[in-house]
């Protein structure tokens, strides 16, 4: 079978069977279709018939390129994931994948926001125009919450109890309800109630954020937003729409909450995910000792 058969066989049972999201899809195919190329020009071989130790090679090679261990350790488990799918379909009699090692990668802290960050930046939209009350409303709520902005913006109106103060998120085949702190409730309900019915394109327009269009914002159309934001604030952190989710995860640790609960509000499947947050305030605390202790 000729790779691009192979790459066409595994294309249609992450489609179809697997149901793959499209981002899952496309990084898996780019994986093993670069893996596919490197076999071609530098071993001659097809992929039924590549062995472990080209497989390795192909992975020094990569390294040797200047990518990072993130990148190869990704393309390792999208290799093994295409041989496993090669052995169960009985186009390779044995998995060639099997005794590959990706390097562990330095966990890198999270950069979180100070509370006197957050506060500031919180503070630029200026509700002088419809969006001024839309962006003030999305970044009070981003940090009541935490939530994901790819789960932010696929917020719609009824997943919003404004009377009851939470909002239903739905992220991961799984749902979770998130209260919200008073101040997030009133920017959302003054968004809701008076500013999002002169934004939308139509009546019928579900989306709880819409752009400038009447349509639902974009991820792209968000990242901007806190870019803007950030220059305006004159913070000097690289902040992301990742950074409010981080800290709000930091800063509700810092101040009592259990790791359960954070998790919980986060959607992490696992309470590793979680714990990275109880590293980032030690370490925290370790810096303010440092900076502080006379004798330090």
């Amino acid at each position: 079978m000729t790779n691009s058969e192979c790459l066409n066989e595994y294309e249609v049972y992450l489609r179809d069977i697997k149901k793959a999201s499209d981002n899952t899809l496309s990084s898996y195919l780019r994986d093993i279709r670069q893996t596919g190329e490197y076999l071609d020009t530098h071993t001659d071989v097809r992929f039924e018939s590549a062995t472990e130790a080209e497989l390795e090679e192909y992975t020094e090679w990569m390294k040797s390129q200047g990518k990072s261990v993130p990148t190869v350790a990704r393309a390792i488990a999208s290799i093994k994931n295409f041989y496993r799918f090669l052995l169960s379909e009985g186009i390779v009699e044995t998995n060639p994948a099997l005794g590959l090692v990706p390097e562990r990668a330095e966990q890198k802290l999270p950069q979180i926001l100070t509370g006197k960050e957050v506060e500031l930046l919180l503070e630029q939209p200026e509700c002088s125009d419809l969006k001024g009350y839309r962006d003030r409303a999305m970044l009070e709520l981003l940090y009541a919450t935490g939530i994901r902005v790819s789960e932010l913006i696929a917020l719609d109106v009824p997943d919003v109890n404004i009377p009851a103060g939470f909002i239903r998120c739905r992220g991961h085949d799984k749902e979770r309800i998130i209260p919200l702190y008073p101040a997030a409730v009133r920017a959302l309900k003054e968004y809701v109630e008076f500013i999002r019915p002169q934004m939308i394109a139509s009546a019928d327009e579900p989306s709880l954020f819409v752009n400038v269009s009447g349509e639902r914002m974009s991820r792209q159309g968000f990242w901007k937003i806190i870019k803007t934001y950030q220059q305006k604030a004159k913070i000097e952190k690289t902040i992301t729409p990742h950074t409010l989710r981080h800290s709000f995860a930091a800063h509700l640790l810092e101040n009592g909450a259990d790791l359960r609960s954070i998790q919980e509000m986060l959607g992490h499947a696992d309470i590793s995910s979680t714990q990275v947050y109880s590293q980032l305030v030690k370490k925290q605390i370790k810096d303010v000792y440092n900076k502080a202790h006379p004798r330090a």
